[in-house]
């Protein structure tokens, strides 16, 4: 390309002397065009003297490899600990009485247990009604635990005593002056593996359908999560997360076989967009994804759309609820993963000279 651009800035016609030095100064990739601000009769004239250096080739192949749309550069799928396994989605009533919530959810999770489950998923905001009043009086001050944090108290303690992994859900969290929408994963020895804060806050207006603001009470998280547990490598979102896409893109270049969005989409947005995201993040990252929303209470303030689902890396739905109070067992298979991206191999038909997802927290962790 310098051979090329210096041969033509030698030339009379300072237009595409301009022209060439201008884009040279970029990537190719980002001026394949670059001749077309030439008038055609200079180009015919001038074209002759283009000449690329014997490595331009190989520099755009080399531009244009999947791995380069990542950066850093996509991990390998990780061997997870087993292949196949049961996880249980427990769709709950939610009530303002935080003591029968708690043991409401325990008595569950003992049921999804007992029917074979080594993963449990819980609703969003399973401990508290779901509204900007409610939080701050419900919120727990989870690093502190024990009295502290009745809620994640009682997950550590139902996770080791039954051995199996829990998705807690989301509960509210105090942390100094801050609130956040906080998702805690409990290994099979009752310790706390992660805490996921929701990063995208739901603050929507639909005229005449909804308007909430969570952002009146609750503080963003900073942080994608992704941990490795008996089941598996898991990504965490919470509800509003499931609608941006890069989150989930960041959770497949990290190696995640599985995201998890605890969730409580609403009776506008649920009909149209619950099924469709969840399919969508599965389909374009080929892997699982399991969602779980408290059950329907038409005469809460805050009225969820249900349907906990299980979806395969094909896009395709494995198992759901309706909206009622449900605790459906579903099989994952991981082998499957392999397959569909064996069969649709488009990890490795990325164009990295075109576009690239940057994962900031790996990239400043290098």
């Amino acid at each position: 390309m310098k051979s090329a651009v210096s041969s033509l800035v030698r030339s009379n016609n300072s237009l595409i002397s301009r022209t060439l030095l201008y884009h040279s100064s970029k990537p190719i990739s980002q001026s394949p065009f670059f001749l077309s601000n030439i008038p055609k009769n200079l180009f015919n004239q001038r074209y002759q003297k283009l000449q690329f250096s014997p490595n331009s080739t190989s520099i755009m192949a080399s531009l244009s490899k999947s791995e380069q749309a990542r950066e850093p550069p996509a991990l390998p799928l990780p061997s997870p600990p087993l292949t196949k396994f049961k996880i249980g989605l427990c769709q709950l009533s939610v009530t303002p009485d935080k003591e029968r919530n708690i043991k409401h959810v325990r008595k569950a999770i003992e049921e999804a247990a007992q029917k074979g489950a080594q993963l449990v998923l819980l609703p969003e905001i399973w401990n508290s009604p779901y509204s900007n009043d409610s939080f701050p009086v419900y919120a727990e001050d989870i690093n502190a635990g024990g009295d502290a944090s009745p809620s994640t108290a009682m997950l550590s303690e139902v996770a080791s005593r039954l051995k199996i992994t829990i998705v807690g859900g989301s509960i509210p969290e105090r942390c100094g002056d801050k609130l956040f929408n906080t998702c805690c994963v409990f290994g099979t020895d009752g310790k706390l593996k992660a805490k996921h804060r929701k990063i995208h806050l739901f603050d929507i207006d639909i005229p005449g359908k909804i308007t909430f603001m969570e952002s009146k009470t609750l503080t963003a998280g900073e942080t994608p999560t992704v941990v490795d547990t008996d089941v598996g490598r898991i990504g965490i979102g919470i509800c509003y997360d499931i609608r941006f896409t890069e989150l989930a893109m960041i959770y497949a270049a990290r190696g995640a076989h599985l995201i998890c969005y605890p969730g409580a989409f609403n009776m506008t947005t649920g009909p149209l967009h619950w099924e469709l995201s969840q399919r969508a993040r599965a389909m374009d990252n080929q892997l699982y994804v399991a969602t779980c929303s408290p059950a329907r209470d038409p005469g809460a303030g805050y009225v969820a759309w249900g349907h906990s689902t299980l979806v395969g890396p094909f896009g395709e739905v494995l198992a759901s609820t309706e909206h009622e109070e449900d605790i459906i067992i579903a099989e994952i298979d991981y082998s499957i993963l392999e397959q569909r991206r064996a069969s649709l191999p488009f990890t490795k038909q990325r164009r990295g000279d075109l576009y690239k997802l940057v994962d900031i927290q790996r990239l400043n962790s290098h």
